[in-house]
């Protein structure tokens, strides 16, 4: 059998697959079915990702992903399109496993990649530095109607889809500032890095003080089109 042949037999294989997870006909865990609704409990896998990009358009089944997760949130009403910034399938964020220091509107997917990043990696690294959770977020905002600086392009803050986060508290009170500790050594400066290679694998974009220096101050996560990790 010629390589084209075994090529073009292992597609229809799996395009047989694929439509048989879709169909139903085939009985796998959720965890390992790609059609099914992102658990934010469950362990993310190769599958995390794609499932993030369906909620994008799908506002019922995004909520029904953040159901899974501790997350407080309620659903707002999308906006008119003929506002300079409108927004659509958004959220008020009240609070998930953590408290934050003022809620905000977010794009579900954006609540979404933060429930899995503060369950999967915040805690667990506050954890295994600290021997004790994070229960508090800082930041500066979600939503602002403007474009990137010294551009014409939109942010993605002017449709909600992006978070600046500038700290955290733990258990005992003791605060982690990204301005303030990112710079030092010693424990704080190593979990701040920790957590932002940890955001890499959950925004889309996370940007941090060593991208430039209108971000020296905070980390600035996202949902947008492209990747980057700086």
């Amino acid at each position: 059998m010629t390589f084209l042949r075994v090529f073009l037999l292992l597609c229809m294989l799996l395009a047989g697959a694929l439509l048989g997870l879709w169909r139903g006909w085939l009985d796998v865990p959720p965890h390992w079915n790609p059609w099914a609704v992102l658990d934010i409990r469950e362990t993310p896998n190769f599958l995390t990702s794609y499932k993030l990009w369906r909620l994008q358009d799908d506002p019922a089944l995004c909520r029904q992903a953040l159901s899974t997760s501790s997350m407080r949130f309620t659903p707002q009403t999308d906006s008119s399109p003929d506002v300079s910034c409108p927004l659509t399938n958004t959220v008020r964020v009240q609070s998930a496993g953590v408290a934050f220091s003022s809620s905000f509107i977010a794009s579900c997917p954006l609540a979404a990649a933060f429930a899995l990043f503060e369950q999967h990696d915040l805690q667990p690294t506050a954890q295994a530095i600290f021997g004790q959770p994070v229960t508090r977020v800082e930041h500066v905002g979600s939503f602002a109607c403007r474009t990137i600086a010294g551009s014409q392009r939109r942010s993605q803050h002017a449709s909600a889809n992006a978070l600046d986060i500038v700290g955290f508290r733990l258990a005992d009170g003791r605060r982690i500032s990204v301005l303030q500790d990112w710079p030092k050594q010693g424990k704080n400066a190593q979990f701040l890095r920790q957590v932002q290679q940890a955001a890499c694998t959950r925004f889309n974009i996370t940007l941090g003080p060593e991208y430039n220096a209108a971000h020296r101050d905070h980390f600035h996560v996202d949902m947008g089109l492209w990747r980057m990790c700086r």
